[in-house]
């Protein structure tokens, strides 16, 4: 049976009334010089979000949003490159607590098979959740849905929806599925793993390559693509490219700090 949960959330709005994307990392695997692996941070007027922590997120996050000022954190799944710095966001928050900046946990969502593999320890700071894809759950006005994807480890994707109907789905990892595609109908923003060039096609399962992406893009009917999770090798705009075969639509490749709203 659906269910729906509510978190309470920060007055942080600065007359943000429109969905605003940030990308704080985007790297697959390891990040970069000066940069980080899967982060994106969501705002809406007074909620802040971010979805995924991989390793070098924490440390950029702070660019663009307080760490007190995060209502949730919502992890695709438990690879390093999207997970890494979870733990130290835990510490993060009991510090900021202690020294009266933050005055309420902060909610973590984690889509894995149990709590125990965890290895959060401060509960009163860090209030952690399994992943339910038949639940939503309601940031301020922000509706987030779920579904899993083709991965190594259980991992799923999240669709953020607006009070004003516009939405964005972040893939996670993910191989070519149809219930991805489904789950992705429409969206107005697709954030899409693009780990492969089109010559490593079916080397790899659980990751898309450049052109499998713009498929899974032209399949949903989504608005406007984002390329992320890319790789340490080749020509980036050679991805942008070989997703543009398949896709009509904009194509951007990620990069830190760009922001797109709506």
């Amino acid at each position: 049976m659906d269910a729906q949960i509510k978190v309470e959330f920060n007055d942080n709005s600065k007359g943000r009334n429109r969905m605003e994307l940030t990308v704080i990392g985007y790297w697959g695997a390891f990040p970069a010089r000066n940069e980080a692996t899967s982060g994106y941070l969501l705002r809406h007027k007074e909620c802040a979000v971010l979805l995924d922590c991989g390793s070098g997120v924490l440390s950029r996050l702070q660019n663009e949003v307080g760490l007190e000022q995060l209502d949730a954190v919502f992890i695709t799944h438990t690879h390093a490159d999207h997970f890494a710095d979870a733990y130290a966001l835990e510490f993060a928050t009991l510090v900021l607590t202690q020294i009266g900046k933050r005055t309420r946990p902060l909610d973590v969502y984690v889509y894995s098979e149990d709590l125990e593999g965890l290895q959060f320890a401060y509960p009163e700071y860090i209030r952690v959740h399994l992943i339910d894809t038949r639940q939503t759950v309601k940031v301020g006005e922000v509706m987030f849905t779920f579904q899993e994807t083709i991965h190594e480890v259980p991992c799923c994707a999240i669709k953020a929806t607006s009070p004003e109907g516009t939405s964005i789905v972040y893939s996670g990892d993910t191989g070519f599925c149809q219930s991805f595609i489904e789950f992705a109908s429409g969206a107005d923003l697709l954030v899409l793993e693009s780990s492969f060039y089109e010559v490593q096609k079916g080397m790899m399962s659980g990751h898309l390559t450049a052109g499998e992406a713009g498929e899974v893009a032209r399949l949903a009917g989504a608005g406007h693509l984002i390329l992320t999770h890319l790789p340490h090798y080749g020509e980036h705009q050679q991805l942008k490219l070989e997703a543009g075969r398949y896709y009509e639509g904009p194509i951007e490749l990620a990069h830190s700090g760009l922001k797109w709203s709506l």
